[in-house]
């Protein structure tokens, strides 16, 4: 007899067609089998050990999250109900070009310490990797949910460059392309970049599509946060895509948002760029948060040549006088590449997290707040936080536009990624709340989207970038990563105010056929896994 049958469910299947009433049978991890419509027509109804009633209750295959900061979460905490209790049930790590594999002793160091604002020092993790494969294999001893890996080029160029801005050598190329080809070869999707952060933003495009052609090679994806999301956004779209072009290399466009006040209700120009090249024949998909806001790290406002150099460089022009000065005036007067080419607007910057609790006064607070309650200049405060935090604050950035967020999550190469940052006091909801709050505020509020053509968003249209035979959708024979809730009540819990109150209306999560979500708490299961690239 089969393990779990789940009763009278609404089947949203994730294709974006029609749901239907049906009975799914669930053993040994996969749908065995789906009886629609079984009570009314009164037929022999499937049995199983147990049976769930889904009586009100919508079914639809879990949630990947296309665009994840996990990386270390998924490590230290077992339970990750941030993402468990939002029906999430696969993410993709390994973000923004930075990521702890593949990684030397030198460079793991220096890694730590330049995202320790998105992930934390990893004080409590057991760096007992140094590959991507042994990462994988890390994940593999058992993960609150299934997790994905992208080979962060970043990371990549350090080990093989380091983080001086200049261009590569041959042979440093032929390094890094090396590097790249082994981690696809170790179960990597593809490759991300963060073009607004050191060292990945000092490769040109020859670097970058040099090592697409790699991925390419290997059937992955290219994930790109690109060179600017303000002044220079578009270009920068474009720059992405002709660079993939010229690979011949599938692009996801991550967190593609259209922000800051030069971009106000430009969405339109975004998506017919999209348009004209995916008529054209390119692969192209993206990814956002339902947010107008968007979280980083203080430090990533810098002008990239205040970062060369690491970590440890950073700190050491910010100690001396003139050179912070000078800074400032790059990010004040001229508007930094950090700073996405606009000069800075302080109020619109929040602090959201500190790694030192004894400078939590600033967190919830912009800097333009704190500096008018301490009577002194909003760069002043932004430089002492950044010396005495060793450049871990983390910080909301108050700059996006809703009409922009609802235009691009409409597109029909759209899918969801909560970029969900869990480090700091103060996080962004979007941490916890991101898929519920497509479901229950764009869904059933607004009717941005129809239920079935946001779930295909949340579901197959991630799984078929990631060339995922047997996920994001339910289906015979596919994998029970699967998600009931409350069409009527799901909604995110978590708000600006208190960004980490789960969601509600999600009463059961399963992966791999077992229960991580129950009655809507938290189990004790450890069900997931890597997922590894699946080869051409």
């Amino acid at each position: 007899m089969e393990e779990l049958v789940i009763r009278d469910a609404d089947v949203v299947d994730g294709s974006g067609g029609d749901s239907y009433r049906a009975d799914v049978v669930v053993d040994g991890g996969r749908i065995v089998s789906i009886v629609k419509e079984a009570a009314a027509a009164g037929c022999q109804r499937p049995k199983a050990r147990r049976e769930l009633d889904a009586e009100g209750l919508v079914l639809s295959p879990g949630f990947i999250d296309m665009h994840a900061h996990s990386d270390l979460a998924l490590l230290r905490d077992p339970d990750h109900s941030a993402k468990a209790a939002q029906g999430v049930t696969l993410e993709v790590i390994g973000q923004d070009g930075l990521s702890y594999a593949p990684v030397d002793d030198r460079t793991l160091g220096e890694v730590r310490r330049a995202i320790a604002g998105w992930n934390g020092h990893g004080d409590d993790v057991d760096f007992d990797w140094r590959s991507v494969g042994e990462y994988l294999d890390r994940l593999d001893r058992g993960i609150a949910v299934n997790a994905a890996y992208l080979i962060p080029q970043g990371t990549v160029r350090a080990l093989a460059v380091g983080w001086d801005d200049r261009e590569a050598t041959e042979a440093e190329l032929e390094h890094m392309r090396r590097l790249v080809a082994e981690g696809l070869e170790q179960g990597a999707v593809g490759m991300s970049s963060g073009l607004t952060y050191t060292p990945g933003m000092y490769a040109k495009d020859a670097e970058l599509t040099e090592l697409c052609r790699v991925v390419a090679s290997y059937g992955g994806y290219y994930c790109p946060h690109h060179r600017s999301y303000g002044a220079g956004a578009l270009k920068a779209y474009e720059e992405m895509v002709e660079l993939t072009r010229e690979a011949g290399c599938p692009l996801h466009l991550a967190h593609a948002t259209m922000n800051f006040g030069v971009n106000k209700g430009k969405a339109p120009e975004l998506l017919t760029l999209l348009d004209e090249a995916l008529a054209g024949g390119a692969d192209i998909t993206l990814d956002t948060y339902p947010y107008t806001p968007g979280c980083t790290t203080l430090v990533a406002l810098l002008p990239s040549w205040a970062s060369e150099g690491g970590p440890e460089r950073i700190l050491e022009r910010l100690a001396d006088d003139d050179t912070a000065e000078r800074i400032r005036h790059h990010m004040e007067e001229i508007g930094s590449d950090g700073s996405h080419g606009v000069p800075m607007e302080w109020e619109t910057i929040e602090i959201s997290g500190t790694g030192d609790p004894a400078l939590a006064e600033y967190v919830g607070r912009t800097v333009l707040e704190s500096a008018r309650l301490r009577g002194e200049s909003p760069w002043t405060v932004a430089r002492h936080l950044l010396l005495a935090d060793r450049l871990a604050p983390t910080i909301l950035q108050h700059v996006g536009h809703e009409e922009n967020v609802r235009a691009i999550m409409r597109h029909r190469v759209h899918t969801g990624g909560s970029d969900g940052i869990l480090q700091g006091a103060k996080p962004h909801p979007r941490a916890y709340g991101t898929f519920p709050h497509y479901l229950g505020h764009y869904v059933r509020e607004l009717g941005v989207l129809p239920l079935e053509e946001c779930v295909a968003h949340l579901t197959s249209r991630p799984a078929a970038r990631l060339r995922l035979p047997d996920r994001g959708l339910v289906r015979e024979g596919y994998r029970a990563d699967l998600v009931l809730f409350d069409p009527a009540t799901v909604a995110a819990g978590s708000s600006f105010e208190e960004p980490r109150v789960l969601p509600t209306g999600i009463p059961y999560v399963l992966v791999d056929g077992r229960f991580v979500m129950e009655d809507g708490r938290r189990t004790d299961v450890l069900a997931g896994r890597s997922v590894r690239r699946v080869p051409r």
